[in-house]
């Protein structure tokens, strides 16, 4: 069977962000995107916009040495799609694995809007703090 589009974009999604790949992430975002980010770090909150959203990932590539997504399993509707990532990360000389739920609403082929759910919310802000 072959792969729900929304997976499609979702799956590219993380692709460009590993690669920093800007221009296709600035495509994938509309322009009134809202993201939701677990945690009181700097890299937690709500993100309000494609330039608040593209800031918030240029800051966790400002910070981050390395991030792999390890495992990944994707979820699809014609609205919605959910990722169950698995995420290694080093950060000045800290680890970090933790497992990473995405909920993601799709508008017209765009991110409308973004959940985000960790698996230790203070493993993961103790490491991006």
């Amino acid at each position: 069977m072959p792969e729900h589009p929304n997976v499609a974009l979702h799956r590219r999604g993380h692709e460009a962000f590993r690669n920093g790949d800007v221009e296709f992430l600035s495509g994938l975002f509309a322009e009134d995107t809202v993201w939701h980010w677990p945690g009181r770090s700097p890299v937690g909150g709500e993100f309000r916009g494609r330039d608040a959203v593209l800031a918030l990932l240029a800051k966790f590539g400002e910070m981050v040495d390395s991030l792999e997504f390890v495992d990944e399993d994707f979820l699809a509707s014609d609205t919605r799609t959910v990722s169950l990532s698995r995420i290694e990360a080093t950060r000045g000389g800290k680890t970090l694995a933790y497992d990473l739920c995405e909920v993601v609403r799709w508008e017209d082929g765009k991110v409308a809007e973004e959940w985000a759910l960790v698996d230790d919310q203070y493993a993961y802000d103790e490491f991006w703090s």
